[in-house]
C-alpha cells in the first residue's frame, strides 16, 4: 500500500501542478490567455495523471482485498515484482488513453472562437468550439470507450469491497473489524470523492450546463481530489494525528491569552 501511495501523490502532484500554477499566473497578471502548444501540453499531461489515478485505484482496491480477504497469499500475488508491474501498466494506460484523446480533440478545426470559458483546457471545453462533426464524434467515441473501461473498473471495485465487507463482518472481535474498516474507508471515500467529482463533470445532463456550474464542477474534480487525497490518507497516522490536536490547543490557548490581553489592555 505505501508503493501505491507513493504512485498516488506522484499523480496527485502531477494533476496540482498541470493546472494551478497556470490559473495563478493568469489571476495575478490579470490574464486569461494560454497558447495553443501549452494548452495542448496541459490537456495532455492533466489527462493522463488522472487516468493513471484511476488506474492506481482500483490496483489499490485490489491490494485491499488480497490483504483482508486471501493474507496467506499476500506475499505471492502483490510481491514487489507484481506491484511495480501493475504500477507500470497503470502509467502506461494513463499516457495511452492521453495520448489518444489529446492527439484527436487537437485535429479538430475550431470555428466558435477561442475562448474555453474554463480555468485550463479540458476536453469537454473545446469540443464545444469544434465546427467537425465527424471529429467530435470520432472524440465522443473514445470518450465513451473510456467509460466502459472505467465502467468496468468500477465493477470490479464494487465486487472486491462486497467481498471486503463480507470477509469483515466474519471477524470475531470488534477490534479486528474496526483494523480491518480503518484500512479501507481511506480508500473508499477518496474514490467516491474521485469518481463522483468526474461523473459529473463529464456527464452531466446538458440542460443544467452553465458556465458558473462548469467552472465549479472543473475545480471540483481537478483541484479537490488531489488537495484532500494527502489529508484522508494521514489522518490514519496518529503522529499527525496529535500535531493536529497540538496545534488546535495551543490555538485556543493563543485565543484565551489574546482574550485576557484585550480585556487587560482596555481595563
Amino acid at each position: 500500500m505505501g508503493f501505491f501511495l507513493l504512485n498516488l501523490s506522484l499523480t496527485d502532484l502531477g494533476s496540482i501542478c498541470t493546472t494551478v500554477p497556470k490559473a495563478m499566473h493568469n489571476s495575478l497578471c490579470n490574464t486569461t490567455t494560454i497558447s495553443y502548444m501549452g494548452c495542448a501540453a496541459q490537456l495532455f499531461f492533466f489527462f493522463f495523471f488522472i487516468s493513471a489515478e484511476f488506474s492506481l485505484l482500483t490496483i489499490m482496491c485490489y491490494d485491499r482485498y488480497v490483504a483482508i480477504c486471501k493474507p496467506l497469499h499476500y506475499g505471492t500475488l502483490l510481491g514487489s515484482r507484481a506491484c511495480a508491474h501493475m504500477a507500470a501498466a497503470a502509467w502506461a494506460t494513463g499516457f495511452l488513453n492521453s495520448l489518444l484523446h489529446t492527439a484527436n480533440t487537437f485535429s479538430l478545426p475550431l470555428c466558435q472562437g477561442n475562448a474555453l470559458g474554463q480555468f485550463f483546457c479540458e476536453i469537454p471545453a473545446i469540443l464545444k468550439l469544434s465546427c467537425s462533426h465527424s471529429g467530435y464524434l470520432r472524440e465522443i467515441g473514445l470518450i465513451g470507450v473510456s467509460v466502459c473501461l472505467s465502467f468496468g473498473c468500477f465493477i470490479f471495485i464494487v465486487f472486491s469491497y462486497v467481498q471486503i465487507f463480507r470477509a469483515v463482518l466474519r471477524i470475531p472481535s470488534q477490534q479486528g473489524q474496526h483494523k480491518a474498516f480503518s484500512t479501507c474507508l481511506p480508500h473508499l471515500a477518496m474514490l467516491s470523492l474521485f469518481l463522483s467529482t468526474a461523473v459529473f463533470a463529464y456527464l452531466k445532463p446538458p440542460s443544467i450546463s452553465s458556465p458558473p456550474l462548469d467552472l465549479v464542477v472543473s475545480v471540483l474534480y481537478s483541484v479537490l481530489p488531489p488537495a484532500l487525497n494527502p489529508l484522508i490518507y494521514s489522518l490514519r497516522n496518529q503522529e499527525l494525528k496529535d500535531a493536529i490536536k497540538n496545534m488546535i490547543t495551543g490555538f485556543r490557548v493563543n485565543k484565551k491569552v489574546c482574550l485576557l490581553f484585550c480585556i487587560t489592555f482596555q481595563m
